[in-house]
């Protein structure tokens, strides 16, 4: 019998700056599921009283950045005067296209009390003809997007088209992006209506093909195969893809392009410090050495 799985990514921890991460994508030997080309699991962590999250301005290009929260809460601000917090179960899309720079930190009030903090920063890779798009930033809360019900299942569609629903939320390719909380026991079918899936259990150990997979690894399916997976102590699952991409991206840093020579000419402007600034901002993150 074939597997439905084609691949599995465990997640790698990183240190962004008093804060840790479990980067999945992108790595090595696969960059992108559908159009997403980068996912982090954000915590969970617990700040306490004075200590907060502070990502210094810092740019991108051709791609659309994805934050999505289950616990706490994100300021951001960006180089298009936009100034937005962010709660669990909302959506900020972010469109960086020829280039935008933003912020992302802690609400003045939660860092006089201290806050948890916990979701998923992901980006997607926007098609070729968009790359050089006009940047913007859109937020949609929680109370947008299309909720779900399944035998011990609910569902909230973030972004795209799964399950029979459309987020309000614009994707520039065919895109899905679903969470899932999921009783004990209980079992859901991934949508198979997209080119490329994925399944990333955040909270607890999932069971699939009689198989089980902790938290915190990314399965990737095989095109067109059926898949029903188990949740034997419940917790929060989020299912992901779409089409796969128009050709090749290189990656540097937060520079997203299907060309070398743009990538080149973001990391010049930025050391040159040629793109807009954050207004209220004075402090930027500098280019990286590697």
């Amino acid at each position: 019998m074939t597997s439905a799985i084609i691949d599995i990514i465990a997640g790698r921890g990183r240190d962004l700056g008093g804060f840790s991460v479990r980067r999945v994508l992108p790595i090595g030997h696969r960059k992108t599921v559908g159009p997403f080309i980068f996912f982090d699991h954000l915590g969970p962590v617990t700040m306490p009283p004075g200590a907060g999250m502070d990502v210094r301005p810092h740019p991108h290009i051709g791609l659309a950045t994805v934050t999505y929260l289950f616990e706490g809460r994100i300021n951001h601000r960006d180089s298009l005067g936009s100034v937005q917090a962010i709660e669990p179960g909302a959506v900020n899309w972010m469109t960086a296209g020829h280039g935008i720079v933003h912020s992302e930190r802690s609400t003045d009030a939660d860092r006089a009390s201290g806050q948890a903090m916990h979701g998923i920063q992901s980006w997607v890779a926007l098609p070729q003809a968009l790359e050089e798009t006009e940047p913007s930033f859109v937020h949609h809360p929680a109370s947008t997007l299309p909720t779900l019900e399944r035998p011990g299942v609910r569902l909230r569609v973030i972004a795209g088209t799964a399950y029979g629903a459309t987020s309000p939320v614009a994707t520039a390719s065919p895109t899905f992006y679903v969470e899932a909380l999921l009783d004990a026991g209980a079992e859901l079918d991934v949508c198979d209506e997209h080119e490329e899936r994925a399944i990333y259990p955040v909270d607890q150990a999932i069971e699939l093909e009689g198989q089980s997979y902790p938290a915190g690894s990314m399965l990737v399916l095989a095109r067109d195969a059926p898949v029903r997976f188990r949740a034997p102590q419940g917790g929060r699952v989020m299912l992901l893809g779409g089409a796969a991409l128009d050709g090749e991206r290189h990656v540097f840093w937060n520079f997203v392009s299907s060309r070398r020579e743009r990538i080149e000419q973001a990391k010049a402007d930025w050391n040159a410090q040629k793109f807009a600034r954050v207004p209220g901002e004075t402090e930027f993150i500098p280019l990286p050495s590697l």
